[in-house]
């Protein structure tokens, strides 16, 4: 069974019979059923007995369910009501716009609106790049998704994508003080896609990608980025890789080893997979090993997306076959961006001294963290109860900070590797262990820092003749 989680917390408001169970019994019984329980609130007193609220982290709704079938079962004991919290978190969404003026009279009236605003039309109607300054172009993203590989979840359509597009927009708020909104689109075809996004693009000053199936992601971000002029980033990619660069900066200096030396293991050729490896290969990486289900991707094999050919022709220099496990005896590092339970710790054990393992399947990673900490010495994953978190928030709201703040209009490769080493340089010398190799994400320094890098980094840009490379 998995682990209780945050993520599953439920509250049980139950009826005690004081005089058969004790309020100390009842936690006793629920804390026998592996959940954690978090908060013991009263609700009413008497002298026939107690209404109690017990909070407690699950491992899932079938846990939960359990969980009352028990408390149900015991005499003394009655279930009133079973509340969700993250269900109720999410009730009502949770995002809002609220107004950054005060509308306190006909004065602010006819500012703000009528007749007043016609002269910022105008204004903007003379010179488009006013709208970056007049309006919420300055700070405002859009969130664009199809739903068609949202988190592990898979093709489950738009709709059902809303929930994670909001998260994503709060974190922008929450930790760069960004303005993101969802736009979830009903429709995969690649064509109606850009159409779209193109058609929306004068209201935003940048566009976020997001849960796009590989390869269709490719093609939209590409055509996007020649034909928009605003920067475009699909998040599932470079966000990704951003943060993967980074825990590896830090990895190899715990580890005392070089990123031009080091035999890399790729494990998933899909969106992240692709730019993670270009990303490490333009920081210097020579010895990437690319793996999908069938086993190493080499130059003597056809392909039928242009993405695998590139990774061909580009990767893998000293031609390897073979499966996962073969090709990962000898390698320095690891970095699963695949599916769960690929690897045991027999398998980390063939890797070379000092191994670093980055499994970042999520939820369950390609190998557990306990079994590959064994051998190796630093272990990353994707969850936020294991060390080594990488998680893309440590990327992404700071990088469209420093974005909108240089007035961007493309992204580039090295623009992705200063936001990389921003986050690595927030990690010192002095904090920097085989258990802290990334900052917290709730580390206030680190979208701050990848911000101001970023912008001098697109400032640099700016003054780099067009034909500069783009991530």
């Amino acid at each position: 069974m998995a682990s209780p989680s945050p993520g599953n917390s439920i509250t049980f408001r139950i009826e005690v019979d004081g005089a058969r169970v004790s309020t100390a019994e009842l936690a006793a019984v629920v804390a026998a059923t592996g959940a954690e329980v978090t908060g013991f609130d009263t609700v009413e007193s008497g002298h026939l007995g107690t209404v109690v609220d017990v909070t407690c982290n699950t491992a899932g709704s079938e846990h939960a369910d359990r969980i009352r079938e028990i408390l149900d079962s015991r005499a003394g004991l009655r279930v009133r009501n079973v509340s969700d919290r993250t269900f109720l978190m999410h009730l009502g969404g949770k995002l809002a716009v609220a107004p950054t003026v005060t509308l306190r009279n006909r004065d602010d009236l006819s500012r703000a609106y009528t007749p007043g605003v016609a002269r910022i039309c105008r204004a903007i109607e003379r010179n488009p790049d006013d709208a970056r300054h007049l309006t919420i172009k300055r700070n405002t993203v859009a969130v664009v998704t199809d739903g068609s590989a949202v988190l592990g979840l898979g093709d489950i359509g738009p709709a059902a994508a809303l929930p994670v597009m909001e998260g994503k927009a709060a974190l922008f708020k929450q930790f760069a003080g960004v303005d993101a909104w969802p736009v979830c689109l009903d429709t995969t075809e690649t064509e109606q896609i850009i159409a779209i996004v193109k058609a929306i693009a004068p209201g935003y000053g940048g566009i976020n990608l997001e849960d796009i199936s590989a390869p269709r992601c490719f093609e939209i971000e590409r055509r996007l980025r020649a034909e928009l002029d605003i920067p475009v980033f699909h998040d599932d990619q470079h966000g990704t890789a951003i943060v993967v660069l980074a825990a590896l900066i830090n990895a190899l200096r715990v580890v005392e080893k070089k990123i031009g030396d080091a035999r890399i293991v790729v494990s998933g050729v899909g969106a992240a997979g692709h730019a993670v490896i270009q990303l490490l290969h333009a920081q210097g990486a020579r010895d990437i090993v690319a793996c999908n289900r069938h086993g190493a991707v080499h130059a003597g094999q056809s392909h039928e997306h242009g993405h695998l050919t590139w990774l061909a022709q580009n990767t893998n220099p000293a031609g390897r076959t073979g499966t996962l496990k073969e090709v990962l005896s000898g390698a320095d590092v690891f970095i699963g961006l695949s599916a769960p339970d690929l690897l045991d710790g027999a398998d980390v054990a063939t890797m070379a001294d000092g191994a670093v393992v980055m499994a970042l399947s999520n939820p369950d990673p390609e190998v557990s963290p306990a079994a590959a900490a064994e051998h190796a010495a630093v272990v990353a994953t994707g969850r936020s109860d294991f060390p080594n978190q990488i998680n893309n928030v440590l990327a992404f709201p700071g990088l469209f900070r420093g974005l909108l703040d240089a007035e961007a209009h493309e992204i580039d490769t090295p623009l992705l590797v200063a936001a990389a080493t921003a986050i690595a340089d927030c990690v010192s010398a002095d904090e920097l262990t085989p258990d802290y190799i990334v900052p917290s994400v709730f580390d206030s320094r680190v979208a701050a820092a990848v911000a101001s890098d970023v912008k001098a980094a697109a400032d640099r840009a700016g003054s780099r003749s067009a034909g500069g490379a783009r991530a």
